[in-house]
């Protein structure tokens, strides 16, 4: 839909889908050891238990099963193009449906019932398939984590609002209630501020960015923008089946007119291991602060919206996550 006297295109993001939770666990009788970015120790094991937990034909290759249509595990890990669609049908990098933000701090060591707190971000049709999320976190209680895989207590679960947050499941209870706080991508636009023409964005968690396929060293303001464009536009597609309408081409062209005018970023190491490789692997990317400066309005709704999904490699793990600072 384009508004009267304006070309630009207004996108409607009112059918994407966003649901936040907030999970604590306590360190058990061993306590923890984990390593400072812990995104990728939470998601470690995760898929070979939900796949446990929810695969009824044990087949190895989920293309060729009958049942992958209907399997949890299938669409959380194997997300295929919606049924008789050609479009994105060949898109390379199908985002996965859901997000473990780990705690900020890089504190390694936790003793005996200690508490951490991390986060489970679902989208679209995932926000359904809640209940096994959670079951896959209790059957990970025993099976440990971190060095040692030593275990830890699912303590509480809550869904987390725009405005409210309420408890969900609690060690004591044992019970999952239904509560809907999920949010639409409107809503997260309902209050944004007047844009004057600068932007400040945090890179919290390494932020890996690409250029025509290659590293882009340099946060520039298209570049971050055309990713983020391309993640939410994919999220749509395959979690919610609708084909988001945009200008995207215009979107990418004008982009390329906000300049970066501040660069505070540096490039921080990370590492985690692979089982799938069975070894550990070195990875990066950029954290710190950027200030762009341009005509803004028609990409910061985008942003916005990428602040809830992340944006980037390795979203999965935590990564891709900043914050924008409207700035005078």
């Amino acid at each position: 839909m384009v508004g009267c006297g304006d070309s630009k295109m207004t996108v409607n993001f009112d059918h994407l889908r966003f649901a936040r939770y907030r999970i604590t666990i306590a360190a058990g009788e061993n306590g923890l050891v984990l390593p400072p970015h812990k995104g990728s120790t939470f998601r470690g094991g995760f898929g070979n238990v939900f796949r446990r937990i929810t695969c009824a034909l044990r087949e190895k290759d989920c293309g060729s099963c009958l049942l992958r249509e209907r399997c949890p595990y299938a669409y959380v890990f194997e997300t295929a193009p919606p049924a008789g669609s050609q479009a994105l049908s060949k898109y390379e990098s199908i985002p996965r449906p859901f997000v473990i933000e780990p705690p900020p701090e890089e504190k390694t060591e936790y003793a005996p019932g200690e508490t951490l707190i991390f986060y489970l971000l679902l989208f679209g049709k995932a926000i359904e398939f809640l209940p096994y999320f959670i079951l896959v976190f209790r059957e990970m209680e025993e099976a440990g984590i971190g060095r040692g895989r030593q275990p830890f207590k699912v303590l509480s679960i809550s869904a987390v609002g725009l405005d409210q947050e309420e408890v969900i499941y609690t060690a004591g209870t044992n019970t999952v209630r239904g509560v809907n706080l999920t949010f639409t991508g409107n809503d997260l636009l309902k209050a944004l501020p007047a844009v004057n023409g600068r932007l400040s964005v945090r890179f919290i968690t390494p932020f890996w960015l690409k250029d025509q396929g290659s590293l882009a060293p340099v946060p520039e303001f298209h570049i971050l923008f055309r990713q983020a464009m391309r993640r939410i536009s994919a999220l749509s597609y395959f979690h919610h089946e609708i084909a988001l309408e945009a200008d995207y081409a215009g979107l990418a062209a004008r982009s390329r007119h906000v300049a970066l005018v501040e660069n505070n970023t540096h490039w921080q190491y990370w590492e985690r291991y692979s089982r799938r490789q069975q070894q550990r692997i070195t990875q990066g990317g950029l954290v710190g602060d950027v200030v762009y400066e341009g005509d803004l309005e028609e990409f910061i709704p985008w942003l916005v919206i990428g602040e809830q999904v992340h944006v980037g490699k390795n979203t999965v793990f935590g990564l891709g996550k900043y914050s924008l600072n409207y700035l005078d």
